[in-house]
């Protein structure tokens, strides 16, 4: 392989997949590689990564400050659409890969580099979202995937070979699952998590405490919203990032948003998967409340109808696709009215809408009162309701002029 390709800009975060992906394209391409390490607000000590991407061999290190990029222009784009996959689970790892991979082939012309990699294995869907977006957006870069490649096929062999190069990893035998963070949310996988019917240990989370151990008070919040993106907290106007970090407090402290999942990934089989997303739960509920008094029904029911199709799209990777943009259009045409306020209560792992309100709002209590009023005409619905029943009365005397039988 050696000379084939000259340069390889890797996504790099410092754990155990990515530490020894940098130490093996070194060994088999024997060129240079360039390590990728994008802040997605994953909270970890990014001069150390750089120290540990340089000390394993990295020609160069390129550290980005992704975080308000990613919310304001990916995660508020989903919620914006209510984004939700197989019921559950709100996209944090799926919603993050095209940003990395966008801002990694960027790099990749930046440095000249002619070939991009990710730690991604043969099973998952990464693999999927990050080609995918390699191949929209620079077809003619070379993509290397180890975990196709090698010979280390499983994550205890990449311990041992971490070990053998004095590459220093997280990962134990003890304590092998898979973590993956960012602003969103944290995911865990694999390991002792691969038994659906064991409890995730509680020892695990990072985000959010445990619901039996929150705050015995409730905590209220309100969120503003314009066109349908947050943009306040409690009367505080944030940035993107700002605000779901403030929601990420919140939530967290009262044990919002824990998942437990088995997914059907892309591939084909079915996957467990443990996530947090305190604050993007909390923005969930929100914006479904306030979207209830502003959207227009058959909007509303159409664009309900079409986000399985948006989430299944994110899920798989197709971010960059002709017809995401299109679904994301009419997304956002339905949240030029969704402006107004959202007042929740936080309590013990629960989010609870209290009130919500809107200048906007198409909810008339002249109308919806079970008092007196003057606008409404009760004895329409008469007609409105014999119109509707037509069809099924004709259906009905059909079969008594068949004496009965279907």
């Amino acid at each position: 392989m050696s000379g084939d390709i000259k340069k390889i800009v890797l996504a790099y975060s410092g754990g155990l997949d990515t530490s020894v992906i940098l130490k093996w394209l070194i060994e088999i391409y024997n060129c240079q590689v360039i390590a990728f390490v994008a802040d997605m607000g994953q909270k970890e000590d990014l001069d150390g990564i750089r120290e540990k991407a340089l000390d394993t061999g990295a020609a160069k290190v390129v550290v980005e400050d992704l975080k308000e990029g990613f919310v304001g222009d990916y995660v508020f784009p989903a919620f914006r659409a209510n984004a939700l996959y197989e019921g559950h689970y709100l996209l944090g790892t799926s919603l993050a890969r095209p940003l990395i991979a966008k801002r990694q082939v960027e790099v990749a012309h930046t440095e000249g580099a002619d070939g991009v990699s990710h730690r991604a294995t043969g099973k998952g869907n990464d693999q999927v979202r990050f080609e995918l977006a390699y191949q929209a957006l620079a077809p003619k870069l070379k993509i290397i995937a180890p975990w196709r490649e090698w010979h280390l096929g499983a994550r205890q062999s990449l311990i041992d070979y971490a070990r053998e190069h004095g590459i220093q990893v997280a990962a134990t035998q003890e304590k092998p699952y898979s973590i993956d963070r960012n602003m969103l949310h944290a995911s865990y996988e694999g390991g002792i998590l691969e038994d659906p019917w064991e409890s995730p240990p509680e020892g695990m989370f990072t985000m959010t405490v445990s619901p039996v151990e929150a705050p015995d008070a409730p905590e209220v919040v309100e969120v503003l919203f314009e066109h349908g993106d947050p943009v306040a907290v409690n009367g505080e106007r944030l940035s993107p990032a700002q605000l779901l970090a403030k929601l990420n407090t919140l939530g967290g402290r009262n044990g919002i948003g824990r998942v437990d999942l088995v997914e059907n990934r892309f591939v084909g089989m079915k996957s467990r998967g443990v996530y947090e997303t305190p604050g993007g739960t909390i923005l969930r509920v929100a914006h479904m409340a306030l979207e209830s008094i502003t959207m227009d029904r058959e909007v509303m029911h159409l664009r309900d109808s079409l986000v399985p199709k948006y989430a299944e799209l994110v899920y798989y990777g197709f971010w960059f696709s002709p017809e995401m943009k299109v679904l994301q259009a009419m997304m956002d045409e339905t949240q030029e009215t969704v402006s107004g306020t959202v007042r929740l209560e936080l309590y013990k792992g629960n989010c609870r809408v209290l009130g919500r309100k809107s200048e906007m709002s198409l909810y008339q209590r002249d109308f919806a009162t079970f008092e007196a009023d003057q606008v409404y005409r009760q004895q329409d619905a008469e007609g409105f309701i014999r119109l509707n029943a037509l069809r099924l009365r004709i259906q009905a005397l059909l079969k008594q002029g068949q004496g009965g039988k279907e």
